[in-house]
């Protein structure tokens, strides 16, 4: 005890450092996937030199291994004005990390054989695709009848990322559905158009009953909730500048949900597991279905290649992204937005992953050193991510 306080004390004295690190969890060590053994103290003093070193307002992290959450701290401030620290219970964007959890519904749907992933979407949908009027601008290209769910959420659809980016603001496909890899949050769209009008289904509420109360997600939701006024982490961009926290009033699988380090790590847990899918849904789920060849994941569908990727099978698989770590077959998802940046990657043979949630857009440039020392070395396609090796 007497170590941690005078650890907080430290922590305190540091010109920009984040005031002692909050838990859930009981105080241990564990051991890393390359057979180290690393205790919370030595944890927070690592993390406490990289955020001051990279002025990175709020953190939280969690380790799993063996498919339980063993490490769970908040470093920082959920709001630097004020000084109100992070906490596991603070409200946070999970940006897209949103589309991870939506495909792991969709993975369920499947199970129950009321969704075929390679089936085209004219076959769910009532109406032609561009008879919707948010799909409109596809008036004249039969292109989309080619589409399937696999495409829509392993970003081969040929969608731009958003349409907002496009130099009329209208949606087109940019490829031919299922050629080749591009991000796409479009797809998404589409993907949830198929499930609310092919299969009635309401997606906020399904994810609330599929996901949340399932894994007692009790602070998650795919739009606001009244009462996570005054528990919020708002945003810290690249120059340090104070972003709002989005009242979002609409379910979007792309990226809707706020969530917390506790029940997000919750749910990780769980998908690392298997539970609450076959094992065969759950194998198709982390399965590439696609390789990539760009030489990073943004700008999107760019016509250059690379061969960079090949010895690390990077691919996709149902909204992960997939490659072959040091101990095997690794799957991951990142979620970024203005003032936000998480990240996900966990390793299927031992069921270990880590957790990093950030208010802060400058938290990229610590997430490698940050997964090699807390999980282990695993190799990250770190660069293809757009992060610092």
């Amino acid at each position: 005890m007497k170590i941690r306080i005078a650890f907080a004390l430290s922590l305190a004295a540091l010109p920009f450092a984040a005031p002692a690190a909050t838990t859930d969890l009981p105080s241990r060590a564990y051991a890393t996937l390359d057979g180290r053994r690393i205790s919370e103290v030595a944890i927070d003093a690592r993390v406490a030199r990289l955020m001051a070193a990279n002025n990175v307002t709020g953190l939280g992290i969690a380790v799993i291994r063996g498919g339980k959450v063993v490490f769970r701290q908040s470093y920082g401030y959920a709001d630097l004005e004020t000084k109100t620290r992070l906490t596991s219970g603070t409200i946070m964007y999970a940006g897209s990390l949103t589309k991870a959890t939506f495909a792991w519904m969709v993975m369920q749907l499947v199970d129950e054989g009321k969704i075929d992933l390679d089936k085209s979407i004219a076959e769910y949908l009532p109406k032609p695709l561009p008879d919707y009027e948010n799909f409109s601008d596809l008036k004249g290209d039969e292109r989309w009848r080619r589409l399937t769910m696999r495409m829509l959420l392993n970003h081969t659809s040929g969608f731009p990322n958003l349409r907002f980016f496009e130099d009329d603001k209208k949606l087109r496909l940019r490829r031919d559905p299922g050629t080749r890899y591009g991000y796409s949050g479009e797809g998404f769209r589409v993907a949830q158009l198929v499930l609310e009008q092919g299969l009635g289904i309401d997606v906020g509420k399904e994810m609330q009953r599929r996901i949340f109360d399932r894994f007692r997600m009790n602070d998650s939701s795919m739009t606001w909730r009244d009462d996570f006024t005054g528990r919020l982490a708002f945003g810290y961009n690249e120059q340090g500048e104070r972003q709002g926290f989005r009242q979002r009033r609409v379910a979007g699988a792309l990226g809707s949900l706020d969530t917390t380090l506790t029940d997000w790590s919750r749910f990780l847990a769980a998908v690392v597991r298997g539970d609450g899918l076959s094992r065969a849904a759950f194998a198709a789920m982390i399965r590439p279905t696609v390789f990539i060849d760009s030489p990073t994941q943004f700008p999107t569908l760019t016509d250059a290649r690379t061969d960079r990727w090949k010895a690390k099978k990077l691919g996709y698989g149902v909204g992960w992204g997939t490659f072959e770590s040091r101990f095997g077959r690794a799957f991951f998802k990142e979620g970024h937005d203005d003032g936000t940046d998480n990240y996900a990657v966990c390793v299927v043979a031992r069921q270990s992953c880590i957790l990093l949630m950030a208010n802060d857009n400058r938290a990229t440039n610590i997430f490698v050193p940050l997964v090699d020392e807390l999980l282990g070395p695993i190799g990250l396609p770190a660069e293809w991510e757009g992060y610092r090796p």
